[in-house]
């Protein structure tokens, strides 16, 4: 396992970029809210099973202000933006946009769209929803699959990048950066999404410490 820093803290990612010098981080991976209000879920109904009940919090009200955009772009050299659809009057144009295809023709959306800053073609990553739960019951909302962040590294960033998440939730960033050998800073506001990341993150390196002996 390649050896990587990880510092994640519990407080606003404002205060936490402030911190950080022009330029520090390489690449910048978030996941803002999206102002749609999908910040809890109802109980699944189905007889199969399903997501359990989360309550409704109120963070997916409104979308970041300006600020945090400028923020995000003056401390790191490249972005990929989850939800830039909600954005774009804060983001610069761009052709290399992410279409996560979530393999499933239901009643939720087709896929999520991702901003990025690069100057590369429109890219389609097609993996099905249901690997959110790779790792276990989910431990947020809006959690995305880990194994989606690892493709986004491996074709986005090179070794030896710092990578920056703003916006943590169950932390699948995290493990993905962990996993594939990279230094990743993150921040995350609400502590139970904290505390649960944690706890998910630290069960999840034990079980691949176990699996090498």
């Amino acid at each position: 396992m390649n050896k990587h820093l990880s510092e994640v803290t519990n407080e606003d990612c404002m205060e936490g970029m402030a911190r950080y010098p022009d330029k520090y981080f390489d690449l910048a991976i978030v996941d803002p809210p999206y102002g749609i209000g999908y910040d809890g879920q109802r109980k699944s109904t189905s007889k199969h099973g399903g997501r359990r009940e989360k309550v409704f919090k109120g963070w997916d009200n409104k979308i970041p202000d300006e600020y945090y955009f400028n923020e995000l772009f003056r401390v790191s050299k490249n972005q990929i933006i989850w939800g830039g659809n909600y954005f774009t009057m804060f983001l610069p144009s761009s052709m290399g946009w992410i279409f996560w295809d979530k393999g499933q023709r239901i009643n939720n959306s087709d896929g999520e769209l991702a901003f990025t800053s690069f100057n590369r073609a429109l890219r389609v990553f097609t993996l099905n929803r249901v690997f959110i739960l790779e790792f276990g019951d989910t431990k947020h909302p809006t959690q995305k699959p880990v194994a989606l962040y690892k493709w986004l590294l491996q074709n986005y960033a090179k070794q030896g990048d710092k990578i920056l998440d703003t916006h943590l939730g169950s932390g699948s960033s995290r493990i993905a950066a962990y996993e594939m050998g990279f230094d990743f800073t993150a921040f995350e506001l609400d502590k139970e999404y904290f505390e649960a990341q944690e706890k998910r993150y630290k069960a999840h390196i034990s079980q691949l410490k176990m699996e090498l002996v």
